[in-house]
């Protein structure tokens, strides 16, 4: 197996984990309020880095100006993002928010043409299109209107702020992971940033404990150990080494992934709608990964 590949199925890892957090999530909020749901997620994800960081010696103390960063970081990757993604949900449907998130590969390229220097070749711009076409159309199984996707709400400007954020966040962490390991990096942010969360979900996450059973505790764990421990740490890891623009358009994976677990775990129909957009997203993301070339050291892949 070539590195490249490698590294793009750990990164596929990742979306295999988050497509089934909207499942995970949804069971979780069955019991507890979303504010204990982010807490205990980012504290069990942090938990979890730590910990191997610990096991494999790697701690290292960073210097202020990177702390600094990472603390930026970690404030747009986890309360930023998080919030913008509910207060979003509450003002728009589940469908706009679907499409609208799936701006953030578009965003990243754009970004990433724009301060990385990474290319904006033909091939990545037609594979973009067709991939985010088809993320539009699994999301809304194939009934596209100008309703479904026009914008007109509060929520839909906080999902179009929320990809635009979580594009930032990635094109921003490219250069502190020339720096820092991947694990000690996101460790650090996740940290950081999941100590903003603290003081608005502290109260709420202690009434919310007694009342969880286990069926609550295995979706948040899931959550946790998972989608933001193993999850955000192989995804930065492969961020670590091919172009932001490439790993962003694995994203368009998810709802996907997403449809296919609930058809499974939930009984949902899989539709043909949805088997086409699948398609037509698959060979959208091989366009815009095909002609990837090693770099020197042989892990690192080259845009277009």
């Amino acid at each position: 197996m070539s590195p490249a590949l490698c590294i793009r199925l750990k990164a596929f890892l990742a979306i295999l984990f988050w497509g089934a957090s909207f499942i995970a999530t949804k069971i979780a909020l069955r019991e507890a309020h979303p504010a204990t749901i982010i807490l205990l997620r980012f504290a069990l994800g942090a938990a979890i880095l730590w910990l191997a960081i610990w096991r494999g010696r790697m701690f290292q103390r960073v210097n202020r100006r990177d702390l600094i960063y990472l603390a930026l970081l970690g404030f747009i990757a986890v309360p930023l993002h998080q919030a913008l993604q509910a207060l979003g949900l509450l003002y728009t449907t589940a469908t706009s928010m679907g499409w609208i998130v799936a701006l953030i590969p578009v965003f990243t390229a754009l970004l990433a043409w724009r301060f990385l220097g990474e290319p904006m070749t033909a091939r990545k711009v037609i594979g973009s299109a067709l991939a985010f076409g088809g993320a539009v159309f699994v999301v809304t199984r194939g009934a596209l209107s100008l309703d479904t996707l026009r914008l007109s709400t509060l929520g839909d400007a906080l999902a179009v702020a929320s990809a635009l954020n979580w594009a930032i966040f990635q094109v921003a962490s490219k250069p502190i992971l020339r720096r820092l390991q991947p694990m000690l990096a996101m460790a650090y942010l996740m940290l950081l940033g999941g100590v903003v969360i603290v003081p608005f979900a502290f109260w709420q996450t202690l009434n919310d404990l007694p009342r969880l059973s286990l069926d609550g505790w295995l979706a948040i764990s899931f959550l946790g150990i998972f989608c933001s421990g193993v999850g955000y740490l192989v995804w930065y890891d492969a961020l670590s080494k091919i172009d932001a623009s490439q790993l962003a358009s694995l994203s368009y994976l998810q709802p996907l992934i997403t449809i296919i677990v609930a058809t499974l775990l939930l009984g949902e129909t899989l539709t043909p709608a949805l088997v086409l957009g699948g398609a037509v997203i698959l060979f959208g993301v091989y366009l815009v990964n095909r002609s990837a070339t090693k770099r020197a050291l042989g892990v690192s892949v080259a845009g277009d």
